[in-house]
C-alpha cells in the first residue's frame, strides 16, 4: 500500500496504468482504523491488478476537497485518471471486493 501526498497524488493515481483505490482517511476516524487491515489484505491479494493507496485528508485537504470527499472513510477507485466508483463508509472485505470486481 502506498501513502499519497498532495505532491504525489496526480503522478501515482491519475497517471497510473493500473486502477488505484484511494482510501481517504483521518486519524480521528474509528471506521478508518477498522478498514485499514482489510485494505492491506486487498492490496496483497490484488497486487498487479490494483494499487491500493491511502491519503490522510487532514494532512492533504486540498485533494479531499478536489474530489468532494466530506466523510471518512471514502474509497475512490480511479482508472485512467477518472473516478469510476466510490465507496463511502466502512464495509466488510467481501462487500468491498464485490464493489471493485467490475472494475479490475
Amino acid at each position: 500500500m502506498i501513502t499519497l501526498t498532495t505532491e504525489t497524488f496526480d503522478e501515482q493515481v491519475l497517471k497510473s496504468d493500473l486502477p488505484v483505490l484511494v482510501d481517504f482517511w483521518t486519524d480521528w476516524c474509528p471506521p478508518c482504523k477498522m478498514i485499514a487491515p482489510i485494505l492491506e489484505e486487498i492490496d496483497a491479494e490484488l497486487g498487479g491488478r490494483l494499487i491500493v493507496a491511502k491519503l490522510n485528508a487532514d494532512d492533504h485537504p486540498d485533494i479531499a476537497l478536489r474530489y468532494d470527499v466530506l466523510g471518512y472513510p471514502t474509497l475512490n477507485l480511479y482508472r485512467d485518471g477518472e473516478i469510476v466508483h466510490q465507496i463511502k463508509g466502512a464495509r466488510p472485505k467481501r462487500l468491498i471486493l464485490a464493489d471493485l470486481s467490475p472494475f479490475i
